[in-house]
């Protein structure tokens, strides 16, 4: 089996799905209608895309590319339930509205990505340099480090699952999940058969957050410095290196059932076990729209399941 590289996101009351340059959005509307919206992305770096093909190049791009559309996305379905205004706006204030929201979208974007550093890697060597009187190794500290690293990740997804939109929407992430398993599969895209498969994928972003954690404890013990200010530079230069290798691991672990990558895929399901939820059939039926938009199942299942069936 290859994997399909379909790849997706949840959005409020709806779901994303994209394959290749097309992505598409299914949004339930309040009047239960689906509204399904496919467009075509341009990478970031679309002028010299070779570097979104260079492996441990790519992965960083990819991940950037994916915060991008994410945020544009959730925007977008975001938009079906706000207030409508009966106001009409004329092309230049249509435009300089848009103007102002691509402004928006970058700015998000760029103090996510900030504070995310912040948080996840420049707060847990602080915390762990406060043990150097009772912890003289710097490894062993680093390897605590670490792992109060990943504990803020976890208590943070606990945290924001107990929220009720949080709770919706990672119903939706789990319909996203059970519809490539379904695919991968062989099965039929229908939605007895999605109900059927598993919400847990080992090629989703929760994986990938989980592994640029974890990689980053080995990286971290590897590279040493001897100040705390290049420390905290090297903890952040790093990061482009760890998302590299981190999302090939994650492409391997798309297309393989090798025992060890099956393994070293655990934590980042059972974390998914958080993230994810049992999506109804409403949920099911938004998914199967986002995917069929872009994608031609039928033609991925005959090449990869009844062809290898006939022989």
């Amino acid at each position: 089996m290859k994997s399909s590289n379909i790849g997706g996101q949840a959005v409020l009351e709806g779901i994303m799905m994209k394959h290749k340059d097309d992505y598409a959005v299914a949004i339930r509307k309040s009047d239960g209608e689906i509204l399904v919206s496919k467009e075509s992305y341009k990478s970031i770096v679309h002028r010299w895309r070779k570097l979104t093909e260079i492996p441990f190049i790519r992965g960083v791009f990819n991940f950037i590319d994916s915060m991008v559309l994410g945020m544009k996305t959730l925007t977008y379905s975001a938009s079906f339930f706000e207030e409508e205004e009966e106001k009409e706006m004329t092309e230049k204030e249509a435009k300089k509205q848009e103007k102002n929201e691509s402004l928006m979208m970058g700015v998000t974007v760029a103090f996510s990505i900030v504070m995310a550093i912040a948080i996840f890697m420049v707060l847990p060597y602080f915390l762990s340099s406060l043990l150097e009187k009772y912890i003289p190794s710097y490894s062993l500290r680093t390897v605590i480090e670490g792992f109060v690293r990943i504990g803020i990740f976890v208590l943070y997804v606990l945290l924001i699952s107990r929220m009720e939109d949080i709770q919706r929407t990672f119903m939706y992430h789990g319909a996203e999940h059970k519809c490539i398993n379904c695919i991968e599969h062989g099965l039929p895209l229908t939605v007895e058969n999605v109900r059927s498969s598993s919400r847990q994928h080992k090629r989703c972003g929760t994986s990938f957050l989980f592994l640029v954690l974890a990689i980053s404890i080995i990286m971290l013990v590897l590279v040493r410095a001897e100040t705390p200010v290049m420390r905290i530079v090297i903890r952040i230069a790093l990061l482009p290196v760890i998302a590299g290798i981190s999302y090939e691991f994650l492409k391997l672990a798309g297309r393989s059932e090798n025992p060890i990558v099956n393994l070293f895929s655990k934590p980042g399901l059972a974390i998914q076990k958080i993230t994810t939820k049992e999506p109804d059939d409403g949920m099911i039926e938004v998914a199967i729209q986002a995917v069929e938009a872009v994608f031609d199942w039928r033609a991925y299942e005959a090449e990869n399941f009844h062809a290898a069936a006939d022989h």
